[in-house]
């Protein structure tokens, strides 16, 4: 029996892989039904609240988005207590207005993966979960009151169109994401939503947008991204570290009933 340690999740994208603010830090090394996670998972305190973080890459970024074992890392945030998830992402951008250093607090997303686990649930129990709206509307309205108390600029509302990667879209495909009515593009959020749903878990993404993609004439160098990269990262810290203690003790959406409407 795995203690429980922790009520938040934070799975850490591309550029975050040491959360600097948590404190009582201790690393757990956990074993699931599903292999290992993607690294050792970080465990301790933000404002006295019990948080539970694991880089979605593993620390050094040897993980690619396709091969990362997404059940593992959900499974595992679970056995430690966890019931809320913060997902950080970072993404392209598929508009004008949503530029290099913004934020988005996703709403919606675009499945567009191909060789993907999505399921806790391979039989006989099969489980049919709503998607229809994907992400904890308690959580969202935090990360929004809180980024926007502190001045970083977030888009309240976005669709992150996943694709399966590690390969960057075509000029010609990222055209036609566009024609999808998408805002922003990444290669992460699915399944990891998905199976957050069916562990009864909240779950919110706040995706940082590094660069246009393809779609634009704007040819952006490694450097810039790697600049905007570092300047999100700060502000994605000061976020979490404000938005926590924020989040209240009790849940009072839906996200943990979902799964009583989908299992057969």
């Amino acid at each position: 029996m795995v203690e429980k340690r922790a009520e938040i999740g934070i799975i850490g994208g591309s550029g975050l892989y040491d959360p600097e603010i948590v404190e009582q830090v201790e690393e757990v090394k956990l074993y699931t039904p599903y292999g290992l996670p993607s690294d050792f998972i970080i465990t301790g305190k933000i404002e006295g609240r019990g948080v539970a973080f694991i880089p979605r890459h593993g620390r050094k970024h040897q993980i690619p988005p396709h091969t990362i074992n997404y059940r593992a890392n959900i499974w595992a945030l679970k056995e430690l207590g966890v019931t809320r998830v913060i997902s950080i992402s970072a993404v392209g951008s598929l508009r004008e207005d949503y530029k290099p250093g913004d934020f988005v607090c996703t709403d919606q997303f675009i499945d567009m993966t191909k060789n993907r686990i999505y399921t806790f649930y391979d039989g006989p129990v099969v489980a049919h979960v709503s998607m229809a709206d994907p992400f904890c509307p308690e959580l969202r309205k935090v990360c929004i009151e809180t980024a926007k108390k502190l001045g970083i600029v977030i888009h309240e509302a976005g669709t992150y169109i996943c694709i399966e990667g590690p390969r960057f879209s075509t000029r010609a495909e990222s055209r036609l994401w566009r024609k999808f009515d998408a805002d922003i593009i990444g290669m992460t959020l699915v399944p990891e939503v998905n199976l957050a749903r069916e562990a009864r878990m909240c779950f919110v993404n706040i995706a940082m947008v590094t660069d246009y993609d393809v779609w634009a004439e704007k040819p952006v160098t490694a450097h810039e991204v790697a600049k905007v990269m570092s300047e999100n990262i700060d502000k994605v810290k000061k976020l979490l570290y404000e938005m926590i203690p924020r989040i209240p003790a009790e849940r009072k959406c839906k996200c943990s009933s979902y799964l009583d409407e989908a299992l057969m």
